[in-house]
């Protein structure tokens, strides 16, 4: 079953870029990533889905219900994380909380206990006297609170220090092994490869890919750095290599052979150094996004 289905979603601003076109299918159980540079749609196309904003063209369903027809059924079975929180200064913590169980008839009070010791929340504090971590907290405690079938989290890790950040990622894991699903939005690479299943790219506005991680990972190349006087440029590319930064005689750069033969290929040189690593997902991404902005 597909918790998202979009299809040719579009919303157009005029001359401003929306999202044009948007095709995105989110199983059952999975964590799904949605990655781009900032004003690439990802927020439009969260916003589209959620009923904020209306959809130029275009349809989707959450969970088997239309995306604008059937929106205040379908939150009842999401819980939503935006990219920038406002709450009104004078109001607690808990009064926020208390107020979001409100909504929901079946919250289990345990469980809201549970997640607000995780996330450290300070129930006394008034919203005005808190971070924008702080405040990150409080939203995505709301957001979990009656156990959603559908999380939607944007850039839900913004404001967060490092070790929130892994507590957070330990709930979301979490939301899968319970068999909910997690359409998480995000710039942040390293993120996405530690928790996604699969991952869409969007880039201007349009859907240029969509990833499975696990199969990204087993197709990853080496990633060389070395330092020596007897190779220039023209040396790596013979190689096959495609150069990633350069400075003097240090070079760094990808190679899609095996370490076996790279050492063949460099060992007529003198190498004053040599590092030799795994290709991450991030390295990868990122090249993506060069490639794509060469072939445009």
């Amino acid at each position: 079953m597909n918790v998202i289905e979009i299809k040719k979603l579009t919303k157009n601003y005029g001359k401003n870029r929306g999202i044009q076109d948007v095709n995105i299918s989110v199983k059952e159980g999975e964590i799904f990533g949605f990655i781009g540079p900032n004003g690439a749609g990802k927020s439009t196309t969260i916003k589209t889905i959620l009923n904020f904003i209306y959809p130029t063209s275009g349809h989707g369903t959450i969970l088997g219900m239309d995306i604008v027809k059937e929106s205040e059924k379908i939150k009842e079975y999401i819980g939503y994380v935006p990219s920038e929180v406002r709450y009104y200064d004078d109001i607690k913590v808990k009064d926020i909380i208390k107020y979001s169980q409100s909504f929901y008839p079946k919250v289990n009070k345990e469980d809201v206990e549970n997640i607000c010791n995780d996330l450290e929340l300070d129930m006394n504090k008034k919203m005005g006297e808190l971070s924008l971590g702080n405040k990150k907290k409080v939203s995505i405690a709301q957001a979990l609170i009656h156990n959603p079938k559908l999380l939607i989290l944007d850039e839900p890790t913004n404001g967060l220090d490092p070790l929130m950040q892994k507590k957070l990622f330990n709930i979301l894991i979490k939301e899968k092994e319970k068999g909910n699903t997690v359409f998480l939005s995000s710039h942040n690479l390293v993120e996405v490869q530690n928790l996604c299943d699969r991952v869409a790219v969007i880039k201007e506005g349009k859907i240029v890919d969509i990833i499975e991680i696990e199969k990204a990972a087993n197709k990853l190349t080496l990633k060389v750095t070395l330092i020596s006087s007897d190779i220039n440029e023209e040396s790596i590319l013979n190689l096959g290599g495609k150069i990633l930064t350069k400075e003097e005689n240090s070079y760094t750069f990808v190679y899609s052979k095996d370490v076996d033969s790279l050492i063949k290929e460099i060992s007529n040189y003198k190498i004053d150094e040599l590092l030799i690593e795994k290709e991450n997902l991030e390295d990868a991404f990122l090249n993506y996004y060069e490639n794509y902005m060469e072939e445009k």
